[in-house]
């Protein structure tokens, strides 16, 4: 096993997807978690930037680093179906970065 050898994680995929619904939720029906905007924004930015670390990762990891390996995905179509849910977390975390940085630049209420 390669030291940066990275397994694909279904479960790491799904719980990032629930931390960024679940933070999306709150702050969408709170207006501040922590009392001020500026604040807001920046832990969602990061939040949002920590979940799109992963699916990218994965991305990458598969187009550069394992192009060769042909035991990856049993069929094409596992590997469309892996890429397209890579690409919905990273969805989500496009959203927690966006919804972040309209807290972080809005006036506060």
């Amino acid at each position: 096993m390669e030291p940066y050898q990275r397994a694909r994680n279904i479960k790491t995929l799904w719980v990032l997807i629930l931390f960024g619904l679940a933070y999306s939720g709150l702050l969408h029906y709170h207006r501040t978690l922590t009392g001020r905007n500026e604040m807001d924004g920046i832990i969602s930015v990061l939040l949002g930037l920590y979940i799109c670390s992963h699916p990218a990762a994965n991305v990458v990891d598969m187009l550069f680093f394992k192009r060769s390996d042909r035991r990856l995905f049993s069929s094409r179509w596992f590997a469309v179906l892996w890429v397209a849910f890579n690409m919905f977390v990273l969805l989500i975390g496009w959203i927690v970065i966006f919804m972040g940085t309209t807290r972080f630049f809005s006036k506060g209420d």
